[in-house]
């Protein structure tokens, strides 16, 4: 946001609207020795001399609009339509929060329905709130509910290739519970739910790009009347079958990628469905369509008492609030592209990354470690994978994520992501720059 300073005359103007005479008067509540410490800062700079010192440190970030961008790992490049900040942007939206009173919140209201409405299609789930801070507090506060749920069940399974920071998360969220987390490896089906298992947990696709089998393993969570648990990448539901066609029970995902921009780690948008009958377990918002004595139509929000605003400690959970202006754009994006344009963007994240795992496998000494993936994928490099990520970064080429930052003994591993923002071009270039730096 523009820094616009006060001039002297904006200032007066304020300190006489307010009755007091000067700054002093202004601060006199606060003791005269705190109010000016004495700081170890440099001289003040003119606003020219800080926009130009500013821009001189941005410019050394390397960023997907001005490089051949391969990193993902939870945060991805995806095209944004110049419409979606565009209306986003309004002032009726951006200065609109609270929906707490209908009358005078319709127009946040009814936004948020058709954000749940095309939500819920995409994610193949019969009800979604609004919303969560970001993928990982969403998919940690659906084990709370599907513990709680659980009725006396203590055990999370979780796998093992979920994203490092998310399980992070999930810890963190279950310090104060008896909860008994319990890490799998391989397909769902195979994660050893017993009569003592509250939940399954899989994403989809996982941390390393691998696709899993749902259907089996939201057959067998069933089976020993465990809850099956979806993190979900939204664009690969534009293209694949969607987790509720699964069998799953609770699907969460990371709604950055729905026409919003990576900024440099946030906000993000958490999204959350689930199954009609876990309704009331739900956290954060529900808005609902109503019709008042008129017979018009109008929006509110329903089952509000589950939040902790209301509840308090009887609460479900702690969310009261939703990442209004990050929904909204998802809101936007979903309503622009529509079915068809979804569809697209998926089909090409898909070809591009099949494209290119197939060139970079053809590059002596390296290999393709994903079987079955979407847009991305894990691959095995001939030299340490943080040392050829440092090579090419030089080139103004981002490979992907060295998966050493998370799991140190995994020096040779590399995960690539290509988007639909990846040319053809770039990917030659990517494949040429690997070849020759792993010489």
């Amino acid at each position: 946001m523009p820094f616009v300073a006060n001039s002297d005359a904006d200032r007066r103007a304020m300190l006489a609207r307010i009755g007091a005479s000067s700054m002093d008067e202004l601060f006199s509540d606060i003791p005269a020795k705190r109010r000016f410490p004495k700081l170890d800062l440099p001289e003040a700079l003119s606003e020219l001399e800080v926009m130009r010192e500013l821009e001189s440190m941005a410019a050394k970030n390397l960023t997907a609009s001005t490089c051949a961008w391969f990193l993902g790992a939870g945060a991805y490049n995806h095209f944004i339509p110049a419409v979606v900040p565009a209306i986003a942007s309004r002032g009726e939206f951006l200065t609109a929060y609270t929906p707490y009173q209908p009358e005078v919140s319709q127009g946040t209201l009814q936004a948020i329905f058709e954000y749940q409405s095309m939500a819920a299609k995409l994610l193949g789930m019969e009800v979604v709130n609004a919303s969560h801070y970001d993928g990982a507090t969403a998919l940690a506060e659906a084990l709370l509910m599907a513990y709680n749920a659980g009725g006396g069940r203590r055990k999370i399974l979780l796998s093992a290739d979920l994203h490092p920071e998310y399980k992070d998360v999930i810890r963190t969220y279950f310090e104060a519970f008896d909860a008994q987390l319990v890490e799998y490896s391989g397909e769902p089906a195979m994660a050893g739910a017993d009569a003592s298992t509250a939940c399954v947990v899989v994403a989809y696709p996982e941390f390393s790009g691998e696709i899993r089998d749902l259907r089996a393993g939201a057959d067998a969570a069933h089976a020993a009347g465990a809850l099956f648990v979806v993190h979900a990448d939204p664009i690969m539901c534009g293209l694949l079958k969607s987790p509720g066609e699964l069998g799953a029970d609770i699907v969460t995902a990371e709604g950055q990628s729905l026409g919003n921009s990576m900024n440099f780690g946030g906000p993000y948008l958490g999204m959350m469905g689930a199954v009609s009958k876990l309704v009331r377990k739900m956290p954060g918002r529900i808005v609902g369509e109503a019709k008042d004595a008129q017979g018009r139509k109008g929006y509110v929000l329903t089952l509000s008492a589950r939040e902790q605003h209301i509840r308090r400690e009887k609460a479900v959970s702690n969310i009261c609030s939703n990442q209004g202006l990050v929904m909204l754009q998802t809101c936007v994006y979903l309503a622009t592209m529509g079915k068809g344009g979804l569809n697209a963007v998926a089909e090409l994240c898909w070809n591009k990354a099949h494209y290119a795992a197939s060139r970079i496998a053809s590059i002596p000494g390296f290999r393709v470690e994903t079987k079955a993936f979407f847009k991305e994928f894990t691959v095995f490099t001939p030299i340490p994978a943080a040392e050829l990520a440092a090579k090419l970064s030089r080139r103004c080429v981002v490979p992907g994520l060295p998966l050493s930052r998370y799991y140190p003994e995994r020096t040779h591993e590399l995960l690539v992501c290509v988007t639909e923002m990846c040319t053809k071009g770039q990917i030659e270039l990517l494949v040429d720059s690997l070849t020759e730096a792993a010489k």
